[in-house]
């Protein structure tokens, strides 16, 4: 059978993003986002979004029972019903062993393998347009005009504090300290899939397709 409840675990850096969007495509199921779910939390000044907000503000990390009751919430919503992908939850053990106390048994945990080499040769390199938020590579996906947004045609690209060398060695520690014990976690309980994530996206998207079916 299709595996149809996803979630999507790796470095920053790793392309989660780009891949659960494509899956959520080609399965026809919705692509949960936490960064995006608590944007849209906030907009809609739900009890859960006015909390989020007050740490989001502070810059601080919203607490993991922010986070769990903003995604319990979205998961009960009628297009998660047939399957979901999730992206960037669960991060914790906290969260993980919330997501199993909700009754929620995932298909398949899609471990991106990406070195932390790798990611800083991709996150380093990478540039953003302030204007429309199109994200290009120095290296591997420039756009056509130095400096100019191939989407909006805004003239002064930017990196990013997150690109920063410190920034990115700042979220790398976080991952391994927080996120990547669930590695391990989800071994034990046969779900995990690794993934080579140092291929190219194309090949990426195979090896995925080839595990969920």
């Amino acid at each position: 059978m299709s595996k149809r409840r996803l979630m999507m675990l790796g470095p920053p850096g790793a392309g989660k993003g780009t891949q659960a969007k494509r899956i959520a495509t080609v399965k026809s199921i919705p692509h949960i986002s936490t960064g995006d779910m608590l944007r849209e939390a906030r907009r809609k000044g739900t009890e859960m979004g006015r909390e989020a907000a007050r740490y989001m503000d502070a810059g601080q990390l919203v607490p993991d029972e922010v986070v769990i009751g903003i995604v319990r919430d979205r998961l009960d919503e009628d297009d998660a019903s047939q399957g979901f992908i999730l992206d960037g939850f669960p991060r914790t053990r906290a969260q993980a062993e919330a997501l199993q106390q909700m009754g929620i048994e995932l298909d398949a945990v899609l471990n991106i393998v990406v070195s932390d080499e790798a990611v800083i040769g991709r996150l380093g390199g990478r540039i953003s347009c302030p204007s429309c938020g199109a994200v290009y590579h120095e290296m591997f996906n420039p756009p056509a005009t130095p400096d100019v947004c191939d989407a909006c045609g805004n003239q002064g690209l930017i990196k990013r504090d997150d690109d920063q060398p410190a920034a990115i060695k700042k979220r790398l520690e976080g991952y391994h300290a927080q996120t990547a014990p669930l590695i391990a976690f989800y071994q034990e309980i046969g779900a995990l899939v690794a993934i080579d994530g140092e291929q190219s996206p194309e090949e990426v998207h195979d090896a995925i397709a080839e595990v969920i079916g």
